[in-house]
C-alpha cells in the first residue's frame, strides 16, 4: 500500500472504523498480551503515560467508569476514559474530560501510529500469529491519545475478561470489580468462580483493590489475589456501602459511607439501587486513587461529580409521552437489575418490549427474566434485532420467547428495528389512560441503533 493510499484510507473516522472492522472481530479476543505489548512498546509506552483506575466485572462497568471519571474531574483532574462497545460512533470510546475524542484528534493520533501497528503486524504473521483485532488496535489507539493529549489519569474498563483483555497491559493503580455473573462463559469460564479469576487479572502488585458486593465464591477469589499481591482491599457492605437511598424526580438522593468520609443526600441523574451501588463503588474508588483510602473527599466535590453524571443507554428516558425507556442490559442479571429499577421509578400498567439480543448471550434465560420480573404489567413483546451479523433471528427470539412463557398472541415478529420501535410506541400512545410504556433491551447494538431512530 503506498503512502498515498495510507492517507486516503484514514483520512476520516469512518475510514479508520472501516479498517479496524476489517481486523479480527471484537468478540473474538485472543487470551494474549504479547502483541499488545508489542505494539505499545513500539510506541513509547503510552499506557504508562498517566496513572490508571481500572475497571473489570459483568454488569456496570461502564456506569461505574463514567462516574469515576465525573468524580475526578469535580477534583480539576483531566481525564481519560476508554470504555467499550460505543452506542453510535466509535469515537465515543475514547473520552476526554467526558467528550468524545474529536474526530480530527482520532484521524491524525491513528495517521501517526499506523505505521508502527502495521509493523507490529507483520511481526505476528511472521510468527503465525495473527495481526492485532479490532479491540487490541482500538485499546493502543486510546493509549496513544491520552498520551498526547495528556491526561492526569486513565479509567480503563476492560473488553472482555481481565488477565488476557488488552487493556491489562497497564498496571492499575486502583482496580474495581464491579458484581461478578455469568456472562461470556465460551471465553471465560461457566462458573463465578472461574470467571472471578479471570477478572482478577486486573490487580496488579502496589495497587488497590476496590470492589462490590459479590458472591461469596467471586469475593474469595478476589480477596486471595489482593492479598498475594500485598494490595489493600474494600468491600463493599463491608468497608463502604450505600447507607440511604429515595427515589427522586430524575434519579434517586443516596447517602454513601465511603472508605474515609460519609457523603449525604447526593443526587444521583440515574435509576435504580444498581447504580447507587455503582456510585458507592465509584465514590471508594476514587477514595482510594486520590488519598490512599485515608482522607474523605470534599462533600461538595463528590456531590457534583455525582450530579454530572450521564450514562446513555442506561435506563435512558427517550420520550416522556408515551415513556420509551432504553436500557443496554444484554444478561440476565443485567436485566433482573433494570427490571427492579423500572418498577421502582416508573408507574405505567402496559409494558411494550422491544427486545434484540446477540448470539453469544443466554436469550432463553434472559427471555425467562423478562417475563417473571415484568409480570404484573400487560405485556407486548416485540422480538427483532439490531443490523450485527451476531443478532439472533427475530423469529428465533420469538419461539424462545413462548417457551419461557410470553403469551404466544403478545409476541410480535420485527425484522427491522424501526418497525418494532414505532410499532411498540404507537400501541402504548393509543392507551386511553395513558398508561403505556415502552422498554427497547436486550443488546447494546440495539439499544446504540434505538438511540438514533429517536433522534437522540
Amino acid at each position: 500500500m503506498s503512502g498515498a493510499q495510507e492517507h486516503e484510507d484514514f483520512a476520516s473516522v469512518e475510514n479508520i472504523y472501516q479498517h479496524l472492522l476489517s481486523r479480527a472481530p471484537e468478540d473474538r479476543m485472543a487470551p494474549r498480551l504479547d502483541a499488545v505489548a508489542a505494539a505499545v512498546a513500539a510506541l513509547g509506552d503510552p499506557h504508562r503515560s498517566a496513572p490508571v483506575v481500572h475497571v473489570t466485572g459483568t454488569n456496570g462497568k461502564t456506569s461505574t467508569a463514567r462516574m469515576i471519571e465525573s468524580l475526578l474531574l469535580a477534583h480539576d483532574l483531566r481525564v481519560g476514559r476508554y470504555t467499550s462497545p460505543h452506542l453510535e460512533r466509535v469515537t465515543e470510546r475514547i473520552s476526554i474530560d467526558g467528550e468524545p475524542v474529536p474526530d480530527e484528534t482520532f484521524v491524525r493520533i491513528y495517521s501517526e501510529i499506523a505505521p508502527y501497528l502495521e509493523l507490529v503486524d507483520r511481526k505476528l504473521e511472521a510468527d503465525g500469529a495473527p495481526r492485532l483485532t479490532y479491540f487490541e488496535t482500538l485499546t493502543v489507539l486510546a493509549f496513544a491519545v491520552f498520551a498526547d493529549e495528556p491526561v492526569d489519569v486513565m479509567v480503563l474498563e476492560v473488553g472482555i475478561g481481565g488477565t488476557w483483555d488488552a487493556t491489562n497491559v497497564a498496571d492499575a493503580a486502583v482496580s474495581v470489580v464491579t458484581p461478578i455473573g455469568l456472562d461470556h462463559t465460551t471465553m471465560l469460564g461457566d462458573t463465578v468462580g472461574q470467571i472471578a479469576r479471570e477478572k482478577a487479572g486486573i490487580i496488579k502488585p502496589q495497587g488497590f483493590l476496590v470492589s462490590a458486593a459479590q458472591q461469596p465464591e467471586a469475593a474469595q477469589v478476589l480477596l486471595d489475589r489482593a492479598r498475594e499481591l500485598g494490595d489493600p482491599f474494600r468491600f463493599e457492605g463491608v468497608e463502604f456501602a450505600v447507607t440511604g437511598r429515595s427515589t427522586a424526580v430524575g434519579g434517586q438522593v443516596i447517602t454513601v459511607q465511603g472508605l474515609a468520609g460519609e457523603y449525604p443526600d447526593l443526587m444521583l441523574p440515574l435509576f435504580g439501587a444498581h447504580q447507587a451501588q455503582n456510585a458507592a463503588v465509584a465514590v471508594a474508588a476514587v477514595e482510594a486513587f486520590v488519598g490512599g483510602g485515608d482522607k474523605p473527599l470534599n462533600p461538595e466535590l463528590v456531590a457534583t461529580g455525582l450530579g454530572a453524571v450521564s450514562s446513555p443507554g442506561r435506563l435512558e428516558l427517550a420520550r416522556k409521552a408515551p415513556p420509551v425507556i432504553l436500557d443496554a442490559a444484554h444478561n440476565p442479571h443485567g436485566l433482573l437489575a433494570s427490571a427492579t429499577a423500572v418498577r421502582e421509578a416508573f408507574t405505567f400498567t402496559k409494558l411494550n418490549l422491544v427486545v434484540g439480543v446477540l448470539r453469544d448471550k443466554d436469550a432463553a434465560e434472559m427471555m425467562r427474566v423478562l417475563v417473571d420480573e415484568y409480570h404484573e404489567f400487560e405485556l407486548e413483546l416485540w422480538c427483532t434485532r439490531s443490523q450485527s451479523p451476531r443478532a439472533v433471528a427475530p423469529e428465533e427470539l420469538a419461539e424462545i420467547a413462548e417457551e419461557m412463557g410470553f403469551d404466544e398472541d403478545a409476541v410480535h415478529v420485527s425484522e427491522r428495528l424501526d418497525d418494532a420501535c414505532a410499532a411498540a410506541i404507537q400501541d402504548a400512545a393509543a392507551r386511553e389512560q395513558f398508561d403505556g410504556a415502552v422498554l427497547v433491551t436486550g443488546s447494546i447494538t440495539v439499544v446504540g441503533e434505538a438511540r438514533v431512530l429517536l433522534g437522540l
